[in-house]
């Protein structure tokens, strides 16, 4: 349980891009998802899901690297 870590600002704050990146790239397959796409779209500037996703467990990895 080295990398969860719920009490952390820093894990909710990595864990937010990664779910938006997740949402993002749903969003294709599952159309009732466009609205939500359309939101993570205007606050991220319109980056790739894959960019969002990296940046969330990069995020989340140094988090749990630090102690």
């Amino acid at each position: 349980m080295k990398y969860f870590k719920p009490k952390s600002l820093t894990w909710w704050a990595s864990l937010a891009p990664l779910l938006g990146g997740v949402i993002v790239a749903l969003s294709e397959a599952f159309p009732a998802l466009a609205p939500a796409r359309a939101v993570i779209d205007a606050l991220t500037g319109d980056m790739q899901p894959a960019v969002l996703v990296n940046a969330g467990l990069v995020g989340i990895g140094l988090r749990g690297a630090v102690q």
